[in-house]
């Protein structure tokens, strides 16, 4: 198998709001927010939802890939529910192989709200369920060896059982790649991620904001000063300004692609990973990886939700 994604497994919600709504709700703009069980369904009760995928920013990369026709699987906790079973049917359509055994468990699947405004926006309120619990002996140890490479998600990382199944995971791997997810992630978990990109981490991708916070960067020259040092691949996506591949001091810009009919900007960065790790596994350039990606996420904002049809 060629990749391994290993996540959080999340029903995504899509829901149209005006920024009223995020204000009333105080919500903050382009961000995720962790919700408990009751404030997710004082939330959905007052919103009318537009579309219901299996999604998760990991799984979304995954199925990208499996779209470009490379074969790949995926691990994630989900409970023997309702939307467990949809969450499951939704991977295997998409020819992804689900290595993971669902039971019935004390919380629900876990399910994301996307807020999408009219600016294309979207802003997340996921309540993490069962998907949050993941642990060591979830992880398919003979799935992880088999695959030329794992994908993991900031998302997943926190104390406790997520960061032993992560821990065991890398340990098992051939080679490892990892998105920093959000900045709340990164804020939330600084050193940890620190050590990881650092030490653990072969191919690291993030966003400008999420790679600032993460070395507490002044500007984007000490971020490629960073990358340069670290010996390792970091692909750095900015939005309007394109994405920028460090790999082994070199540095490779890609320019992102321009009137766009921008639609939504959920699983922008979830495409571009697929498309840059198709390019890597199938021994495209660095250039050419990253042109892969901006294609896939280009795509992607076009339509609404985190997955090409």
């Amino acid at each position: 198998m060629k990749i391994l994604g290993i996540g959080n497994a999340i029903v995504d919600v899509i829901c149209k709001v005006e920024d009223k709504y995020l204000l009333d709700n105080e919500l903050t703009k382009s961000t995720m927010k962790l919700v408990g069980e009751i404030e997710f369904k004082k939330l959905l009760s007052t919103l009318k939802i537009e579309d219901t995928v299996s999604g998760g920013s990991v799984a979304n990369s995954i199925v990208g890939l499996s779209q470009l026709g490379n074969k790949v699987g995926f691990i994630g906790k989900v409970n023997d529910d309702d939307l467990g079973q949809k969450y499951e049917d939704g991977l295997k359509k998409e020819d992804v192989k689900y290595f993971y055994s669902k039971k019935k468990e004390s919380l629900a699947t876990g399910t994301c709200l996307i807020l999408i405004t009219p600016d294309s926006e979207r802003t997340m309120c996921t309540f993490l369920g069962t998907a949050g619990k993941i642990n060591n002996n979830d992880v398919d140890i003979n799935s992880v060896k088999n695959s030329e490479m794992i994908f993991l998600e900031g998302y997943l990382w926190d104390e406790g059982d997520p960061k032993s199944a992560f821990d065991k995971a890398i340990n098992n791997s051939n080679k490892v790649s990892m998105s920093l997810s959000d900045l709340f992630c990164v804020e939330r978990h600084k050193s940890e991620f620190l050590n990881l990109v650092k030490n653990k981490i072969d191919i690291t991708f993030a966003n400008e904001q999420e790679i600032t916070s993460l070395i507490d960067a002044k500007n984007f020259t000490e971020i490629i000063n960073f990358g340069k040092e670290l010996k390792k691949t970091i692909i750095i996506t900015r939005g309007e300004k394109g994405s920028v591949a460090i790999n082994k001091g070199m540095v490779t810009e890609c320019e992102s692609k321009k009137n766009l009919k921008i639609l939504d900007l959920t699983g922008a960065g979830d495409l571009f990973a697929a498309g840059y790790l198709h390019g890597y596994i199938n021994n495209l350039t660095v250039q050419e990886s990253l042109e892969k990606g901006t294609e896939m996420s280009s795509k992607i904002i076009q339509q609404i939700g985190a997955r090409l049809f």
